[in-house]
């Protein structure tokens, strides 16, 4: 018998066709916009991760400077030297790698091309701190660091304007007026959030950067890198103590310096990225409940136009439960059709999106069976009442109805 009811719901759905299109069109749009939404704020969020992940993993960065307030961009800041260095590295436990670095924009240039560059100065660690492997050759020996040898890492971006597809290894280079031979291939890790090129890079022992390129002894910044057993918030206290003790900073002054910690900033970007989207989801939400109203709306035509059938199953024997049931499932099926639809729009519309932003698609099958069960459920809470309505109809009144 159930199956009987069900049976008849759909073959209503079917004869109506165009209507039955147009009631589930909302519980579409609604479950389209949510699926689309999600899947495209679960994309832009793994792609904040990953690009906040290609600096390093659990990575602290220090800088000289108040982190923030008054007298951060005091021009008497004290840098950053190789004490700091020293001093980090022989008291901090709980870091995998430690490496000062200098930065600065140079043209580099070999044969008759050039190519404006960011030339960093630092040793080996720099390649553990930042998570970055060689393609082909080799790093900075230790010799090579002290010694402030003439040798550099290139980037892929650097590769292909020179060298294209070829082996730049053994090749000399130009960076500003000091000759550069090349030891090493770095692997490439494409573009930042913020659209930096981190390929367009080219790595040489800090000790020449300083006296070829900078001019000054200066370090720009130490990367700091945790190991697996300690947490970068207890790294971040140890490293502060150091240089705060290096630095000698009485007790009562502010930090000359700032560290910035990578993951906090990481979960930082992400948290929002996802408030945003749980935010955008709820506003697609609304147009849920707006096809739920229109799924009662066209239930209530559809028993008043069918007053006279429904008298006459009532006649021959037909109980309520019957005539409820019957309603019931064909709202539920309206609305289910209109979640499955929803789905496919959405992941479809979500695909589109990923590609033309170049986000990752990451969509989520719990989020997915949600959206299909919540569309199945205001099918049922709004085609409640017309379905009771049917049911409770009088026999005789329905057949008297015209």
């Amino acid at each position: 018998m159930i199956w009987e009811t069900v049976r008849l719901a759909l073959f209503s759905v079917k004869r109506n066709a165009l209507r039955s299109f147009l009631t589930l069109l909302g519980i579409v749009i609604g479950v389209a916009a949510v699926i689309a939404m999600l899947t495209i704020g679960n994309g832009t969020t793994e792609k904040v991760k990953a690009d906040i992940s290609k600096l390093g993993s659990n990575l602290l960065v220090v800088y000289s400077g108040r982190p923030g307030g008054p007298g951060a961009n005091d021009t008497t800041v004290r840098p950053l030297n190789d004490k700091d260095v020293a001093a980090l590295t022989a008291h901090l436990t709980g870091a995998r790698a430690i490496a000062p670095a200098s930065q600065k924009q140079v043209r580099v240039i070999f044969g008759t091309q050039n190519l404006t560059s960011g030339v960093t100065g630092t040793d080996s660690a720099y390649l553990i701190a930042r998570d970055w492997t060689l393609a082909s050759g080799r790093a900075f020996s230790d010799s090579e660091t002290r010694g402030g040898a003439g040798v550099c890492l290139i980037g892929e971006t650097v590769r292909q304007q020179f060298f294209g597809a070829g082996d730049p290894e053994g090749q000399v280079i130009r960076v500003n007026r000091t000759s550069c031979k090349i030891i090493g291939l770095l692997e490439p890790k494409g573009f930042t959030g913020f659209g930096q090129d981190q390929d367009n890079v080219v790595l040489m022992p800090l000790a020449a950067f300083q006296r070829r390129v900078a001019g000054s002894r200066d370090i720009n910044s130490i990367y700091i890198a945790a190991d697996d057993a300690t947490p970068t918030s207890v790294l971040l206290t140890r490293a502060e103590d150091i240089l705060r003790d290096t630095r000698r900073i009485p007790p009562d002054q502010e930090n000359n310096f700032s560290i910035r910690d990578m993951t906090q900033i990481a979960d930082t970007m992400a948290a929002a990225t996802t408030t945003m989207t749980g935010m955008l989801g709820a506003v697609a939400g609304v147009s849920l409940l707006v096809g739920g109203i229109g799924i009662m709306n066209i239930m209530l035509v559809s028993v008043t136009e069918r007053t006279r059938e429904i008298g006459i199953r009532l006649a021959i024997g037909a109980h309520e439960r019957h005539i409820l049931i019957q309603f019931l499932v064909e709202a539920t099926v309206l609305s289910l059709m209109g979640g499955i639809i929803g789905v496919l729009l959405g992941l479809s519309l979500a695909g589109i999106a990923s590609l033309t932003l170049a986000i990752p698609f990451s969509p989520s099958v719990p989020t997915v069976l949600l959206a299909v069960g919540f569309s199945a459920l205001i099918g049922m809470v709004f085609g409640f009442f017309p379905a009771l309505r049917g049911a409770r109809l009088d026999p005789i009144d329905a057949l008297r109805h015209e």
